[in-house]
Order: structure tokens, then C-alpha cells, then sequence
């Protein structure tokens, strides 16, 4: 048995580390000390005789990596083993098709222009569909602030200038023949940049990629182009998903301009906290639609895995990767993950599943928790703003109960499955030799990721995802009773687990700090409860306005 599954764990060792052998066209055979040295790395001790016994089984594997390598493999491949985070108990209410919104039209247009651009989407689409502005109209006061704005915030790629007078133009034809779609109708945003959208570059925010065209056209793009909406551009995306720098530059906080906006989706929440755009559409895999929605001051929902299409973006982690938006208020949140949510019949993961607004009736029977151990060994600079919108919350006539996270696991070895994927994605990126090309190449790079994810041994990414297993199972078992369970966003494990576990929450801004950046709270639903944490998100916004506001770093 020892000998079945170190051996197991020792391909996968040889694997990385014949790798560079076969990129200087090696042939020599596999030896002995071969095998010692590549076992060291995984602290395992096989005698000789046992060595000797697996140099023909590691010959054989070796050309059969060779010729592996001889095929090709297009971008929205998925492996054959595909990820089923749901619990056996969970049960899908069938989605019966878009929610029946209803615009304010009695909104009336103001004189400013920049007034305008922070408005929020039902008073926008109130403002095209009443005639008081054209889809044109609010297309150029984005396109005006994008060239007045964007040089020092650099968080567009690429502009889409052309595209979006010509959908902007579409818009106000079809609205004028009474063809009105809905809310989405002439309203501009931007999409993250691990997007594709024809005739126009996909960079991915790295340089080996810089003159990248994808003729494919994501199927989030896609869903909001049937809604009307007006793209204005694709927004930065950190290097290969991984924080705020990218070959251009480094996105900066509208806030403070001192300051990076972090990433991945940079770009997505620069854009919509400097008010560049009417909304974004962002990507997480660990932490990265909430963790620039909090230092921009934005919301940013990253729905339950498996709720939106991931067909068209770029892969970092096949079972961890979500696609969500990040809007200035709740409310938008709601209407756009509306139009974006669903199957395409491209990516497996995707469920149809309902999405039915709460009444004002039925938020006031909501059973809320709060992760009690982590406010209480919260050390952070928010602490106490964290503290104070648990009160705010009280006060809203919400009753906490305590919640614990899930707290006896390998944490330390999860980091190997989103490893792991994004190294076989970007295989022929690292055989190639092409990821010396970006940007950063330190100890925490991207590249460095893609490198050492070489020498992850298979077993050891199985072993990690059956406990994965056991923490979706216990995280399901503590929140099920609740609705929604409020977390301080950073600290503590939060983070981790739910994008393991694969639950949606929204980040929704909670105040300032010292400096006057914006901080926030977490809100975490259970699978596909999107429609109760963007209810209660919307509610505190309605009592406490730490949101939508126009950064001081713009001034």
C-alpha cells in the first residue's frame, strides 16, 4: 500500500521535475539519483531496490508527457473531472425567467454631469426611458470622464470607443421604436479584461498576451448586449488575475491615487468608484471582486459558484473562478446579476436556478447571524467600524445570533487546487518559456504561481479537494439555518472558506478610515440565496450611506 500510493505522489513529483529537461530537449533516461533528489521535495524515503523497480514505469510516463504536449487545447476546455460544491440536501427552485423591474421614471435629470454619472442604474434607465437623456447622450459623459479621468487611474485596457456610439446609437433606435428591453437599455459599463469581445485585444493583463484576439464573444457580454447595454470598454485585470499591476502600470484607488486599487478586478473597481462607468462586471477566485470593491468603495456581489457563466474568460481556477458585478449600490448589484445569471450550454458548472425579490414583509423575517469568533479576534484598522455596523444593524430591528466558521482544516494546503488549475491552463505559457515576458517575477508573482505549480503531486490536489468535501459539508451545516451571516471582510478565514465552499456574498462599504479610504462588511448567503444578501445589503444602504459617493481622489 506504501509502495502504490508514494508512488502515485512521486509522478507527480517527476513530473515538475523533468519538465526542464524536456524544454532543453533532454532525452537522458531517468536514473536513480534522479528519483532521490525528486522525492525529497515531498519528504518521502524509497529504498533502492524500490527506486529500481519504477525507472521503467517513469520512462514510460515521460513520453507519454512528451506526446501529450504534441495536441493542442482551446481556452474554454474543462477538464473532464468537473466541481459539484453543492450539499446532497440542497435543492434548486427553477429559475420562471427575468425579474419584472420597473425603472423611476419620475427621476429628474440633473444639470451636472457628474451628478449624473453616479447615479444609480434604475435612475439612469428612468432618465433613457423617460427621454430626459439619450443612451448617446450618457455614453459620451462616460467617454468624456474615461479621457479625463483614466490616464491617472489607468484602469481601462483598452477603450471601446467606436462600439459603444454604435450600441449607444442601437439603443436609442430600438427605445424610440418602442422596443424597450428593460433597465440594462442604454446603460454603459465596463467588463474585466479576461473577457473576450471580438476585434478587440484580450490581454489578460499580461504582457505575453498584450496583442491576444479572442473572436469569441463572453457569454456575460454577450447577455447584457441582448439587454442593450453599452460597453464602454475592457477593464484592467492584475497580471494573469493576480493583483493591481498589469504591463500598462498599476491601477490606482480613486480615493487615493497613492494607492493601488488591488486586484484582480482592479480596473472594474476603479472605474466604478471614480463614476467611469454605470456599472462593471468583475471576477473572483479568491478574494477578487471584494477585495477592490473594499478599497474603492464599491459593491461588488461574487455570486454563488456555478451561477453565472464563465464561458469566454479567462480560466484561473476551473472550480473556484466566478464571474459577478460591482456597482455603486446594491440595487444595481440585483438588476444586473438578473441579466447575467444562468445556463448557456457551455459551461457545465452553470445551474438555472430562480432569483425572486424579497418584499419588504419578507426582509423583516430574516434569520441573520454573524460570525461571532471573528469580530471578537478582529485586530484590523476597521474593527471598529466593523463593530458599529453590528449595532447599525441591531438597530435596524435585526436580531444576531452567533455563528462560528469551520475551523479544523489543512487551510495551508488549499492554495494547491487554484495552483494546481491555473498551472495546467497556462502550460503552454511556462513550456514556452514566455511567462519571463511579465511584469513581476518575485517570490509572490504570478509567473512564480505558474512555475512552482509544477510540483504539486496529484494525489496531494485529490487529497486536498476530499477534504474541500468535508469543509463545503460543515460550512452548508453551520450557515443552512441562517439567511444571511455577516463577516468582517478581511481577518480570520472567511475569504478562504467561501470561495472554497463556493457561497456568494456581496461586499457592501461601511465607512471610512483614518485616511478617508473606504473600508467594508461582508454579507454571506447560502447557495443561491443571492436574493437575500442584496435585500438586506440594499436595506442598510437605504438607512446608511457609506456608498456612492464621489471619491475625494478625483478632486
Amino acid at each position: 500500500m506504501k509502495n502504490k500510493f508514494g508512488l502515485l505522489i512521486l509522478l507527480g513529483a517527476l513530473f515538475g521535475v523533468i519538465v526542464g529537461f524536456v524544454l532543453a530537449k533532454n532525452t537522458s533516461s531517468i536514473g536513480r539519483e534522479d528519483v532521490k533528489a525528486a522525492q525529497r521535495l515531498f519528504n518521502l524515503n524509497f529504498n533502492d531496490a524500490e527506486i529500481d523497480t519504477m525507472l521503467s514505469y517513469l520512462e514510460g510516463n515521460r513520453k507519454g508527457f512528451d506526446s501529450m504536449r504534441t495536441f493542442s487545447l482551446y481556452n474554454n476546455l474543462e477538464p473532464a473531472v468537473s466541481f459539484d460544491p453543492y450539499p446532497l440536501d440542497l435543492n434548486f427552485k427553477t429559475s420562471s425567467g427575468l425579474v419584472e423591474w420597473k425603472v423611476n421614471e419620475n427621476i429628474k435629470l440633473p444639470k451636472n454631469p457628474e451628478e449624473i454619472a453616479f447615479m444609480a442604474i434604475m435612475d439612469l434607465a428612468g432618465l433613457i426611458k423617460s427621454g430626459q437623456i439619450s443612451s448617446v447622450e450618457l455614453t459620451k459623459i462616460y467617454l468624456e470622464r474615461i479621457k479625463k479621468y483614466d490616464p491617472k487611474l489607468q484602469a481601462f485596457i483598452t477603450v471601446t470607443e467606436d462600439l459603444a456610439l454604435s450600441q449607444a446609437q442601437k439603443a436609442d433606435e430600438e427605445i424610440a421604436s418602442g422596443n424597450y428591453k428593460g433597465p440594462l437599455h442604454g446603460i454603459p459599463y465596463g467588463i474585466k479584461d479576461l473577457a473576450a469581445v471580438p476585434d478587440y485585444p484580450t490581454t489578460w493583463g499580461a504582457a505575453p498576451y498584450k496583442d491576444q484576439v479572442i473572436n469569441e464573444t463572453a457569454t456575460v457580454a454577450l447577455k447584457l448586449e441582448e439587454a442593450g447595454a453599452v460597453l464602454l470598454g475592457k477593464l484592467v485585470s492584475g497580471s494573469l488575475a493576480r493583483g493591481d499591476v498589469w504591463f500598462g502600470g498599476k491601477t490606482k484607488n480613486p480615493w487615493d491615487l497613492t494607492q493601488g486599487a488591488t486586484g484582480s478586478s482592479a480596473g472594474s473597481g476603479s472605474a466604478t468608484s471614480a463614476g467611469l462607468v454605470g456599472f462593471s462586471i468583475g471576477t473572483e477566485t479568491l478574494g477578487s471582486i471584494v477585495s477592490p470593491s473594499t478599497r474603492c468603495g464599491v459593491t461588488g456581489l461574487r455570486p454563488t459558484f456555478g451561477a453565472v457563466s464563465r464561458s469566454g474568460f479567462m480560466t484561473l481556477s476551473w472550480s473556484m473562478d466566478k464571474v459577478g458585478p460591482m456597482c455603486r449600490y446594491a440595487a444595481d448589484c440585483a438588476v444586473v446579476y438578473d441579466y447575467i445569471r444562468g445556463q448557456d450550454g457551455k459551461d457545465r458548472s452553470v445551474q438555472n436556478v430562480s432569483f425572486e425579490l424579497l418584499s419588504e414583509a419578507d426582509l423583516k423575517d430574516l434569520k441573520v447571524g454573524y460570525f461571532y469568533s471573528q469580530f471578537e479576534s478582529d485586530t484590523s484598522s476597521n474593527h471598529i467600524h466593523n463593530q458599529r455596523t453590528l449595532e447599525e444593524f441591531r438597530k435596524m430591528g435585526i436580531n444576531l445570533g452567533k455563528v462560528e466558521l469551520p475551523k479544523d482544516y489543512p487551510f495551508n494546503v488549499f492554495d494547491i487546487i487554484l495552483r494546481a488549475e491555473s498551472g495546467a491552463f497556462f502550460d503552454q505559457l511556462i513550456l514556452s518559456g514566455r511567462d519571463s515576458l511579465m511584469v513581476e517575477q518575485d517570490k509572490g508573482s504570478r509567473a512564480n504561481s505558474l512555475r512552482q505549480s509544477r510540483f504539486i503531486p496529484a494525489v496531494e490536489y485529490l487529497q486536498a479537494n476530499r477534504h474541500r468535501r468535508m469543509l463545503i459539508e460543515e460550512m452548508h451545516r453551520l450557515i443552512k439555518d441562517y439567511d444571511v451571516v455577516i463577516s468582517p471582510t478581511f481577518g480570520g478565514r472567511q475569504m478562504l472558506i467561501t470561495n472554497l465552499t463556493g457561497h456568494p456574498v456581496i461586499s457592501v462599504p461601511n465607512g471610512f478610515d483614518k485616511k478617508g479610504r473606504p473600508t467594508s462588511i461582508t454579507l454571506v448567503g447560502n447557495y443561491f440565496d443571492e436574493a437575500k444578501i442584496l435585500a438586506l445589503a440594499e436595506a442598510y444602504q437605504k438607512r446608511y450611506q457609506y456608498h456612492g459617493k464621489v471619491p475625494k481622489g478625483l478632486n
